[in-house]
């Protein structure tokens, strides 16, 4: 299989203000790939148009093969799940059953022993199983968003989109969730992929296979972590001076963030 995700071309506007300007996107099995950018650049906008939840004024998107503008929402919602940026529901149940709701797509008339096993698996794969019979509106920001993300893996889907995954979780369960999800993408047994909008230029640099860096409603640059996190990319886009630590056998490439850029080439350009 050469992709399991293809986006061609892919425009986006509200309005008179265009967001996304002819994005191109492949992704292959088994890849964790980082959609890097500042905030309100578009990252949320894309993850959404990938998602069905918006159209794009042109382009496609095709996942195994299928436009998924000419499926219905259960055949979208078996190939992609979706976790979003903040949880607004406030659901009155426990957090087992939060999770079972990932299995909708899938259930036909009753809930199987193999639903609720897949469940119990999803849980455990997130050490989260001691949270199956709390309330899930008792559960704090980050153990919501942590219950959320086991929705969407419990949903069994070919491609898992994810909006600032870590943004409420503390350092250990950024870490130990990324790790996760990436250990279960990397499943050769799998034929599975996970797209993350972020901000976060080292969990990006830790843990993707590919990122692309998303600028101004463009793709400014694409690739491994080490050809796109350059000093030069995050001057431009995140005007910060930094430090890149290349990956060592130990230790996942790294950046070191030294100051904010006061004068970076835009701003001498404009000055001119």
């Amino acid at each position: 299989m050469s992709s399991l995700l293809e986006v061609k071309n892919l425009d986006f506007s509200w309005g008179s203000n265009k967001v996304l300007d002819k994005i191109n996107i492949s992704i292959r099995p088994n890849q964790l790939v980082s959609i890097l950018g500042v905030n309100g650049v578009g990252k949320t906008t894309l993850l959404k148009c990938l998602n069905r939840i918006l159209v794009p004024q042109s382009g496609s998107v095709d996942v195994l093969s299928k436009n998924i503008y000419d499926l219905d929402l259960p055949s979208v919602s078996k190939l992609i799940s979706y976790v979003p940026q903040t949880v607004l529901s406030n659901f009155a149940m426990d957090v087992f059953d939060v999770v079972l709701l990932g299995r909708r797509p899938h259930i036909a008339w009753n809930i199987s022993e193999q639903d609720r096993d897949i469940v119990s698996q999803t849980l455990k794969l997130f050490n989260f199983q001691d949270f199956a019979f709390r309330p899930f509106n008792q559960l704090s920001g980050g153990e919501k968003q942590r219950a959320i993300i086991a929705k969407a893996v419990a949903q069994d889907p070919s491609i898992l989109l994810m909006d600032e995954p870590t943004s409420d979780l503390d350092l250990k369960n950024q870490i130990d969730v990324m790790r996760k999800i990436k250990e279960l993408i990397s499943n050769s047994g799998s034929s599975k992929s996970a797209v993350i909008a972020t901000h976060d230029m080292n969990i990006a640099a830790r843990f993707s296979d590919y990122i692309f860096l998303l600028d101004s409603g463009k793709i400014k640059a694409e690739g491994s972590p080490e050809e796109v996190l350059t000093s030069k990319n995050m001057a431009d886009v995140f005007g910060v001076d930094c430090e890149i630590l290349p990956k060592t056998d130990s230790e996942p490439l790294r950046i070191f963030i030294r100051d904010s850029v006061i004068l970076n080439e835009r701003e001498i350009k404009d000055e001119k």
